[in-house]
């Protein structure tokens, strides 16, 4: 903690100044009844003896109280990070003590308080949570504890150093809901049951013997008659397939909701994606655009790739001019060699402006599988759904 100093760390409590305010009063009675101006002096310098002594046990000695923040180096964008501060009092007597972390502007927090009562000599463990909303660098200040004892007269301000800054990426504390749902075979390996797709895979993976249950369209008839029994073949997932996360930056994804923008929801999205598309062992590339394409992450299996998304999608921002789709053709025609999966985050204020741009959209889908990722404003929908009671709501 940094050193005390006179009177800037010196603070009169609430119970300070009623209580001589009380003296006050009493003292302006006893000009009207002198019978108690006794009582008057001897309650003044009881007070001040106790205000003395509070500020003595406070300042003059050398014990000391020690706060320490942690924080992860990286937050997660639009999910709950833990904030946990540890507190440590030296003195022989138990403290209440009033916290102030100074937060990040990004929070706009001015009633941040925490009250808390520290046993001598234990350690105590506070913790809270904080929802960023917006990506970027976040500073973190210094831990300011007002401590005070039980007379409550006099507080004092031990100031701890612990200024931090932390980068917000996006959400990625969600992936850890969706690592094991990536891997359906482990899913039902632990439930003991066969699971069932819809669709056909056409990699051949290897002939085993029927069992009931199996696909009759399957059956090896040659391979049934040379083991005189019915022998199906097995096909496995197609793995190392081409996926694009086509993120639209345009003025449109610069809409929030919820606290968020468009191109946070996108960016988010597209993430967890880009996790679970990975643990399939497929290739994952990434292409972002405004008014022209910016950013183009050719696809890749590796495990650096992953880092390199979250890298790439921490710095983007909305442009305010509209999104080029021609532009975006051009690069993907370039690009994308082989037939691939597109997904594309985008938005469309209009119907027309919709219309504009389906040609560009239908002729990616032909070379390519596109899916089109729209995003539906919840708060607008509740207020066309709320019912306007006076002129002002209508």
């Amino acid at each position: 903690m940094k050193a005390s100093r006179f009177p800037g760390d010196l603070f009169f409590t609430t119970r300070f100044f009623l209580c001589w305010g009380l003296v006050t009063v009493i003292f302006v009675t006893a000009y009207f009844f002198t019978a108690i101006l006794i009582i008057a002096k001897a309650f003044a310098i009881l007070l001040a003896i106790l205000s003395l002594l509070d500020f003595g046990i406070l300042f003059f000695t050398k014990h000391n109280i020690i706060a320490h923040r942690s924080v992860n180096d990286l937050l997660s964008n639009a999910e709950e990070n833990d904030i946990r501060i540890s507190l440590y009092s030296n003195y022989r007597i138990p403290l209440n003590i009033s916290l102030i972390d100074e937060l990040p502007i990004q929070f706009q927090k001015r009633d941040f308080l925490i009250r808390q009562t520290l046993i001598p000599q234990t350690e105590s463990q506070l913790h809270y949570t904080l929802r960023p909303h917006q990506r970027g660098e976040y500073l973190f200040g210094d831990l300011l504890v007002y401590a005070s004892t039980t007379l409550n007269l006099v507080q004092r301000r031990f100031t701890a150093d612990q200024s931090q800054t932390v980068k917000v990426y996006p959400a990625f504390l969600q992936l850890r809901k969706f690592q094991l749902k990536a891997i359906p075979e482990m899913e039902a390996a632990s439930s003991g049951r066969r699971q069932f797709r819809r669709g056909v895979s056409t990699e051949f993976d290897h002939i085993k013997e029927y069992t009931r249950g199996d696909d009759a369209r399957t059956i090896n008839w040659k391979a049934s008659a040379r083991r005189n029994q019915l022998m199906i073949n097995s096909f496995m997932d197609e793995k190392s397939q081409q996926v694009y996360c086509l993120i639209d930056k345009g003025r449109l994804m610069k809409m929030p909701f919820n606290e968020l923008t468009l191109l946070d929801y996108s960016i988010n999205a597209a993430l967890m994606f880009s996790y679970v598309a990975l643990q399939k062992d497929d290739k994952i590339g990434l292409i972002t655009f405004g008014e022209k394409v910016n950013d183009v992450l050719q696809p890749s299996k590796s495990k650096k790739q992953f880092n390199i998304v979250m890298e790439t999608l921490y710095k983007q921002d909305t442009r305010f001019l509209e999104s080029n789709f021609a532009d975006l053709y051009s690069v993907i025609n370039k690009k994308a060699g082989q037939r691939s999966l597109l997904l594309l985050f985008t938005n469309f204020e209009t119907l027309t402006g919709f219309e504009r741009q389906l040609p560009y959209l239908r002729v990616l889908n032909q070379k390519h599988l596109l899916c089109v990722v729209l995003f539906e404003n919840t708060e607008v929908s509740a207020i066309h759904e709320k019912r306007g009671d006076s002129l002002e709501d209508i």
